[in-house]
């Protein structure tokens, strides 16, 4: 990852690490630079927002994480960005004012894992009910049952 635009990125942020896993290119950060790299990514091109997700990686510090997938179609490439949440305390600042598109996914992560994003217009939960206690996709979150009724089957 050497080429310029990439490069612009590395320059901008010198705490920022950057790779190419099976030629993807990929950026860890602090969640301080987070909007600050959205924005700069944005900028240098990657302008089609794909999808945000977290993940709960439960036995690793930190222990979630916050994906970010940019797309470029104009230099036929794409951008993902992973920033780590320590499990004590899960907050993200919302890349909602840079990306609009962001706002639901934002919501899906808050709801199912429990990752907050600071300074999101409305950060409610959007698809569990209101007074549901906990996130459910949490890896250290019970897996509960329904019990199923089965009929006896004629004999022949």
């Amino acid at each position: 990852m050497t080429d310029s635009v990439i490069g612009a990125l590395q320059e901008a942020f010198p705490d920022a690490e950057f790779s190419e896993p099976h030629g993807q290119e990929v950026v860890s950060v602090p969640p301080t630079a987070l909007v600050g790299l959205v924005a700069a990514a944005r900028d240098a091109g990657f302008d089609c927002f794909i999808d945000l997700c977290a993940v709960d990686y439960l036995t690793r510090d930190p222990r979630f994480e916050v994906v970010v997938n940019l797309l470029s179609m104009g230099l036929k490439r794409r951008l993902r960005i992973r920033v780590g949440v320590p499990a004590s305390d899960p907050v993200v600042p919302s890349i909602t004012p840079v990306f609009a598109g962001a706002n639901f996914f934002e919501r899906e992560a808050w709801d199912l894992l429990g990752v907050r994003f600071e300074g999101h217009p409305d950060l409610t939960r959007i698809l569990l009910p209101d007074d549901w206690e906990g996130h459910p996709l949490r890896k250290d979150v019970p897996v509960g049952s329904v019990p199923v009724q089965f009929k006896g089957s004629p004999k022949a």
